[in-house]
């Protein structure tokens, strides 16, 4: 069964740290480029982060730069955001998602090209 699942949220006061870890199960991550979304409530789900299947190359939203870094692990068969410098509206259920193509920078931060997706985990930034 291919299955992605993604844990390490939770809440954080504003200007935490949280490491968001995405696992994949029943097929081989390294064939696969890794985008990190999001998804507050009442809003479009956002891609937050992009790693190529080599991790040679990454891309953030602007939300994001600086304060989010994307990496991978292809001998564990994960992936992993770490978010520092947290605030409120990072708040949302962060996904992640695998997908074998992308056609491009901008498309890699769409949800269209992705194939397989986790559940997500719930992050909360709040005092």
């Amino acid at each position: 069964q291919l299955q992605l699942v993604e844990s390490g949220g939770g809440l954080v006061q504003p200007g935490g740290s949280l490491r968001l870890s995405c696992a994949a199960s029943g097929f081989a991550l390294n064939y696969y480029n890794i985008g990190w979304f999001r998804q507050a409530p009442g809003k479009e789900r956002e891609g937050v982060a992009f790693i190529s299947t080599s991790g040679a190359d990454t891309n953030y939203a602007d939300s994001v730069k600086g304060r989010f870094t994307i990496s991978r692990d292809n001998a564990k068969n994960a992936a992993y955001l770490q978010m520092n410098s947290l605030k409120p509206e990072d708040t949302a259920v962060y996904y992640c998602a695998a997908a074998q193509k992308v056609s491009g920078r901008l498309s890699s931060l769409g949800p269209y090209e992705y194939d397989y997706w986790g559940q997500g985990t719930q992050v909360t930034v709040s005092s």
